[in-house]
């Protein structure tokens, strides 16, 4: 019997409840944080290009932000967080940590979107 652990970091989008100790913040924009977690923001570009398009970054903001998160807590920069909850206030942002998700392969190797198991966990 094979068992698979899947140690990247989980993502969820939203934030319900407040988070807990261990949970990390992806912020989109320069919203107050709402507790003492560690905190990344991102801002998506204006104009027409989709958030993170080759011809205008060769990282979208959102990998990014997520590249700063993980660096953070691999140097002792910010305490050790088990989860991110991203923080986005419009469709584009939620579409765009979708995407870093998806599309990044940096990104995809350290995160990953959380579960619904794990998203039903938090109450959301």
């Amino acid at each position: 019997m094979t068992l698979f652990i899947d140690a990247r970091i989980p993502v969820t989008i939203g934030g319900g409840h407040p988070p807990a100790p261990t949970t990390a913040l992806l912020i989109e924009g320069d919203a107050t944080a709402p507790g003492p977690q560690p905190v990344a923001r991102f801002v998506l570009p204006e104009g027409g290009h989709p958030a993170g398009c080759a011809c205008c970054t060769p990282r979208g903001p959102v990998a990014e932000a997520l590249g700063r998160l993980f660096l953070a807590r691999a140097r002792g920069e910010c305490p050790w967080f088990n989860e991110v909850v991203a923080l986005v206030n419009s469709e584009a942002g939620r579409q765009a940590v979708r995407k870093a998700l998806q599309d990044d392969p940096l990104i995809s190797a350290r995160f990953r979107a959380a579960s619904a198991k794990q998203t039903a966990s938090r109450g959301e």
